[in-house]
């Protein structure tokens, strides 16, 4: 037998599978998702809440393809069409997967933990990611969420890792890849999500408002696309931005347009860095009242 013979039966098999990245809203899961895919496919903020979409994002190396599923958060206090669509979005995207990464803050275990971990299937392989261990100085609180996850449940892993700075997903991507069935890939080696350009761009709309405004404006917002041209490299997008009341609509304007202008030059920055071209960016801002709670508003803004 060659070597080269050797070496090849020696080859991991290829592996491919779905992965659900639940946790209650705030503890990193689209952070985790963006660098494990390697690319801002999930926007980020520190508003709880900011994912409302299942959003799947696609890994890819030599030895395997993993697809993962990025949730909202568990909702458990607010109780309107928008949080029981959110909602249902978890539950569905359970049944459905390969595996479960299940993300919690490192520095341990929170009551509002303890309703996504009623969520997880008796038999579904769950992988327990510990994040943000970069900023948990206290090693011994890590070392103590570790031991008390063994009496929670059978988990396939357990990893602490720091999705902000790329700690341990190599080691978590390896115990992942254990849990996937033996298959070719189902997309091409560069393929980072299935979402349309056109969602993208809405999406990092709605994480420049979060992130500019999360602190004023309630969680009540949501962005549709009017229009989206491609004219060679250069798109020409169109958005309009939904909020809940007048005076939110103020907020989001700002004085002489100022705030609106701001959100408008980020977002066209994240969206050039995103789609590799240029982009020429319209926004307008519209009062639909109610929408979170309106299950007709919710399906023309993309929610059913």
């Amino acid at each position: 037998m060659s070597a080269a013979k050797g070496a090849a039966r020696e080859a991991p098999p290829f592996r491919t599978g779905t992965v659900a990245i639940v946790g209650r809203p705030n503890v990193g899961k689209s952070t985790l998702l963006n660098a494990l895919v390697g690319a801002h496919v999930a926007i980020t903020s520190r508003k709880p809440q900011t994912t409302r979409h299942r959003l799947l994002g696609v890994h890819t190396d030599d030895a395997c393809q993993v697809m993962f599923v990025d949730t909202p958060g568990f909702q458990t206090q607010h109780r309107n069409a928008l949080n029981r669509t959110m909602n249902r979005t978890v539950a569905q995207a359970l049944s459905e997967v390969d595996a479960v990464l299940l993300v919690i803050d490192a520095a341990g275990w929170d009551e509002r933990d303890e309703p996504v971990l009623e969520l997880l299937p008796k038999g579904a392989n769950v992988i327990l990611a510990l994040n943000k261990v970069d900023k948990t100085k206290d090693r011994q609180r890590v070392a103590a969420a570790l031991i008390e996850a063994t009496k929670k449940r059978e988990f396939a892993a357990l990893v602490p890792v720091s999705a902000q700075k790329g700690t341990q997903l190599r080691a978590l991507l390896e115990e992942i890849r254990k849990l996937l069935p033996e298959a070719p890939p189902v997309y091409e080696p560069d393929m980072v999500t299935d979402r349309s350009e056109r969602f993208l761009a809405a999406e990092l709309v709605r994480e420049r408002i979060f992130r500019l405004l999360g602190d004023e404006l309630p969680y009540s917002t949501a962005v549709d696309v009017d229009g989206f041209k491609e004219e060679g490299r250069l798109r020409r997008i169109s958005a309009t931005i939904y909020v809940d009341r007048d005076s939110h609509k103020a907020i989001v304007i700002g004085e002489k347009g100022a705030t609106l202008k701001r959100i408008g030059t980020e977002a066209r920055h994240a969206m050039q860095a995103l789609f590799g071209g240029k982009v020429h960016l319209e926004l307008w801002v519209k009062v639909k009242g109610g929408w979170a709670d309106n299950e007709a508003a919710l399906r023309l803004l993309g929610y059913r």
